[in-house]
């Protein structure tokens, strides 16, 4: 198969200066895309800031001969986004790819939350991804194919501790992600979801030991193939125009990509349905061996509740 080029397209990758999004940006550089990486170079937990790892990121693609310009504003504020839309269309004149990359962390018990934590937390995880779409939304409809690739996760899952903040934001990201991806094909864009499992500082030896309440040794080996280039390969196939998926989450990392999706079941019907009816039919209620997907799904076409569709038609 002939390698998936971006030549005369322009991307905009927000975190695009360390860890995931400067995977992301190198390889859509490497493929002929126009880049802006849009970094505001914060720690972790989202405070300070700082211009060098959008500007190495800038300097690597130019020194590959791409072409790369950067914007520090924050995600979490319109005026800056808006600003980040502007500097793209201004430099480039278009834009065609919208990849919401960027995030913080602070995993932490429940209990030592506090509702500033989650309110920071999804400031950036969340709005930091409405905003950019919505200063994006009009000239990706002009592009004819514009793309919009949402990073998710597997934490709202629930498969870990100390992702209420972390995993409640994301959530919403899921949420929306599938909710615009109902509005978006009638346009030509494609709206879709990224769950990566990359070694990053997001997933650090010493993040996962204050998660895992293990020494900081036990985790240092173990995710050295987890690299944010093979799990990014996945993000920048969501990116490319040939791709005809909508409403669509892959979860990459590692060498495998697999598909995330919400399911729904046919569940017990009773028109007189009482408290002890669900519970003598729990069981058929809680079986989901012929579920089938929620949403819209791939290609656009949609997948309603109580079909016929079997499971994986998508």
């Amino acid at each position: 198969m002939e390698q998936l080029r971006f030549d005369g397209k322009v991307a905009i990758v927000t975190g695009g200066g360390r860890g995931m999004g400067r995977a992301h940006a190198l390889s859509l550089a490497s493929r002929g895309a126009k880049v802006v990486i849009a970094d505001r170079g914060v720690a972790l937990d989202g405070s300070g800031s700082e211009r060098g790892p959008a500007d190495e990121v800038v300097a690597e693609i130019k020194a590959a001969g791409g072409e790369a310009i950067a914007s520090y504003g924050s995600v979490a504020d319109e005026a800056d986004v808006k600003a980040m839309v502007e500097l793209t269309l201004d430099s480039f004149g278009r834009l065609d790819v919208l990849i919401n990359n960027a995030g913080i962390n602070g995993p932490d018990l429940f209990e030592d939350y506090t509702g500033a934590d989650f309110r920071r937390l999804n400031e950036v995880l969340y709005f930091g991804t409405v905003y950019p779409t919505q200063a994006a939304w009009s000239h990706l409809k002009k592009s004819g194919r514009g793309r919009i690739v949402n990073t998710c996760s597997e934490g709202p899952l629930g498969i870990h501790e100390m992702m209420t903040a972390y995993g409640g934001g994301k959530g919403g990201v899921i949420g929306f992600t599938l909710a615009l991806a109902a509005e978006a094909s009638k346009y030509g864009i494609g709206v879709n979801g990224f769950s990566p499992r990359p070694a990053t500082r997001m997933s650090s030896p010493e993040v996962l030991s204050h998660v895992y309440k293990k020494p900081v040794e036990a985790f240092a080996g173990n995710m050295t193939k987890l690299t944010p280039e093979l799990a990014s390969t996945a993000a920048i196939y969501l990116s490319h125009e040939s791709c005809q998926l909508n409403g669509a989450i892959l979860v990459c990392g590692g060498g495998q990509v697999l598909r995330m999706a919400i399911m729904q079941n046919q569940g017990f019907t009773d028109p007189n349905m009482t408290v002890e009816s669900i519970a003598s039919h729990i069981d058929q209620i809680m079986d989901m061996s012929h579920a089938t997907n929620v949403g819209v799904g791939a290609g656009g076409k949609a997948s309603m509740p109580h079909t016929k569709e079997p499971l994986g038609a998508h």
